[in-house]
């Protein structure tokens, strides 16, 4: 079966990935430097907070007498995501290891904490944009973009409306989540499929990792928009922002985003200006944080019925990957897990853990208060599905008989077994059965004992 192949980092992971050059350059942003700063684990928020005012570096030892008696192994990956991010700099000596937060860093949240920041841009007032889409409105909006977004990922041809995706939304489609051979209609990859089943949220970091590595391949620096992204977040949801205070650069960003549901664009008579829904607002938000888990809306019972209370199109084509929907009605998906439908999900790369995953984070309200939410016996028998496809492993291996003589049988037999190359053997017949990968130097022995 095929394994796992997308990785769902969340933003501060693709910081962390930044040159040391870069991430200081980022960090001469206040408004970066908080992002940052959120997004640390609890323990390492209260290292940097206590360390902030302290000008000289501070022992290991000194940093362990903060925790309390448990603690150690949340030091530990406190530690890391703060070396990670550069944001502790690590100052060796012979006797113990130091930590000094990083100057430019450290100059910045200073003054974010004491005077606040200004944001690059302002909204714009009332008078200007008129009427703006209420809070229901803008979600509903984004929404309706995500989803027809994914419709636009599963076949064209679903979408409920015309869709125009920009040429560098369509290079992130063909960089790995769709494949297209001469003349045929695209198709989605193994990849692909595995995408549809991850959440919201992991769905969105994928999408925006992959923006920015194509943006980088176009010349567009990496940590600009990196730093762009991040100051969006801290825009307010429902309020206009001009397009007129981007450059050209964050400009085609906004436009790629409005694609994906993260910003609205709206059109004045002599302005236009771009207005970010809450996606954008929680982009330094992390991929752990439950209160951004959307509610679940799928039951499953013990003899493998599925009900989805959903009205979405979206919901019934994800469902269609791994099961078999039998009807639906305006608000409910009715349809069973069978063998067949498992069988397809594998085919196509989808994993047995996957979809327990989908649908244990996706357990409507009234079920996912148990535990199990998912009827033990059906993610059981999903797992034990997947393993008849795992039975047969096919090894490349070359077969040999006809061997002149028991000695020449039982050292050739040695020889494979101490390259650790031999799959089986027939002493009595004097055949055996040898891996393709030590074949050219069996030859070269065989050739040996007959001369």
């Amino acid at each position: 079966m095929p394994q796992v192949k997308i990785i769902a980092k969340n933003f501060m992971d693709m910081v962390a990935s930044l040159p040391a050059i870069k991430l200081d350059l980022l960090y001469r942003n206040q408004f970066i430097c908080e992002a940052i700063l959120r997004s640390l684990p609890p323990l390492a928020k209260k290292y940097v907070l206590q360390m902030l005012y302290i000008d000289i570096p501070i022992t290991s030892k000194s940093l362990q007498e903060w925790l309390l008696a448990d603690g150690s192994s949340k030091h530990k990956v406190a530690i890391d995501r703060l070396i990670q991010l550069r944001v502790f700099e690590v100052i060796d000596r012979k006797k113990e290891t130091t930590y000094k937060l990083n100057s430019t860093f450290q100059t910045n949240l200073r003054k974010h904490m004491i005077s606040g920041g200004i944001l690059p841009r302002e909204p714009m007032p009332q008078s200007v944009t008129a009427r703006l889409p209420t809070s229901e409105e803008l979600d509903a909006y984004a929404h309706e973009q995500w989803e027809c977004f994914l419709l636009q990922l599963i076949s064209s041809g679903q979408a409920e409306k015309s869709t125009s995706f920009s040429s560098s939304m369509m290079r992130i489609f063909q960089r790995g989540l769709l494949r297209q051979r001469d003349k045929e209609a695209p198709r989605l990859t193994e990849s692909g499929f595995q995408f549809l089943l991850m959440d919201t949220n992991a769905q969105l970091w994928y999408i925006i990792r992959e923006y920015i590595s194509n943006s980088e391949e176009q010349g567009v620096d990496q940590a600009d928009l990196i730093a762009f992204l991040l100051e969006l977040s801290f825009h307010t949801p429902g309020e206009a922002y001009s397009l007129d205070t981007l450059t050209d650069d964050q400009t085609t960003m906004i436009k790629d985003l409005a694609d994906l549901g993260l910003v609205k664009l709206q059109k004045g008579r002599k302005e236009s200006w771009f207005i970010p829904t809450k996606l954008a607002t929680n982009l330094s938000v992390s991929l752990t944080d439950s209160s951004s888990r959307k509610q679940g809306f799928v039951v499953v019972e013990t003899n493998f019925r599925m009900y989805a209370y959903s009205s979405s199109k979206l919901h019934c084509e994800i469902l269609r990957l791994f099961a078999r929907v039998e009807y639906q009605l305006p608000n409910l998906i009715v349809g069973a897990i069978t063998k067949e439908s498992l069988y397809n999900a594998f085919e196509n790369g989808i994993t047995a853990g996957q979809i327990v995953t989908f649908l244990q984070q996706n357990a409507h309200p009234r079920v996912a208060e148990k535990l199990p939410s998912v009827p033990e016996n059906v993610t059981d028998q999903i797992r034990l599905w997947e393993t008849d496809l795992n039975r047969v492993e096919m090894t490349p291996a070359h077969f040999y008989d006809e061997f002149p003589s028991r000695d020449v049988f039982e050292a050739a037999s040695d020889f494979a077994r101490m390259h650790n190359g031999l799959l089986w053997e027939d002493a009595k017949k004097m055949r055996m059965v040898v891996k393709a990968e030590i074949h050219m130097l069996m030859r070269e022995h065989l050739r040996g004992q007959n001369k």
